[in-house]
């Protein structure tokens, strides 16, 4: 397990931060003061219109006692700590952050889990030393321009073990009668600007090499969110 870093100026939470962060999500991922307000449970619940339990588990139940997991991305409230719990004392559970404010996040929250690592990286970039048998992304890919997607999407096929297992769970076009629907195309019009593609284009078209696995989805709210599930064939 990795050790807390020392105390960090305010400047040093922006340094190595790609452009897009800073300019779209400074408020929500990269600004320590703001970062530590939304890091709490009930911000999640709230932001998920009360399905973050339900969301989680689609990801929990998928891990195994002893296997290998990464999860591309910090996310808030306490999931990497019970993900982390979710593998135990005898597998590998690795959390890859891009920002500094989340990688400290990170190192709080799983400072006495042994079997917890913590890395800042780039989640179209990073390789692991092995593979995983699972692989999760919540939340991330509708964060993120479409190009990062398809590279967030293909590294992630390249590293899933043989008989592993991948997971998205993201935003989904919502069904014509779900309300919520026209909340969120505001929403992501004022705050979350690559949300939408999510709507229009299935998690598969982005990747290159899709015909190499078998996906399945699965949608929950009317509509509004999806989890993916993918193996190779």
């Amino acid at each position: 397990m990795s050790t807390n870093p020392p105390r960090r100026t305010r400047a040093t939470y922006y340094e190595g931060v790609p452009d897009y962060m800073t300019e779209v999500y400074d408020w929500a991922y990269v600004n320590p003061v703001k970062a530590g307000l939304l890091d709490r449970n009930i911000v999640v619940s709230t932001l998920l219109f009360m399905n973050d339990q339900r969301l989680m588990r689609r990801y929990l139940e998928r891990i195994r006692p002893g296997s290998r997991v990464w999860q591309v991305a910090h996310v808030y409230g306490d999931l990497v700590q019970r993900a982390a719990d979710k593998v135990g004392p005898d597998g590998h559970f690795t959390l890859t952050d891009i920002t500094p404010v989340q990688i400290e996040h990170s190192l709080n929250k799983l400072a006495d889990r042994p079997q917890a690592e913590v890395i800042r990286a780039d989640a179209s970039t990073w390789q692991g030393d092995a593979p995983f048998d699972l692989v999760c992304s919540f939340f991330l890919l509708h964060e993120v321009p479409e190009a990062l997607k398809t590279a967030i999407v293909d590294n992630m096929l390249s590293q899933v073990a043989e008989d592993g297992e991948l997971v998205f769970v993201d935003y989904h076009g919502p069904k014509a009668w779900q309300p919520i629907g026209w909340l969120l195309k505001y929403v992501n019009r004022w705050l979350e600007p690559f949300a939408e593609a999510l709507w229009h284009k299935e998690i598969s078209a982005y990747a290159t090499r899709k015909d190499e696995f078998v996906w399945g989805k699965e949608t929950i709210f009317g509509g509004v969110y999806q989890i993916v599930r993918v193996k190779r064939r």
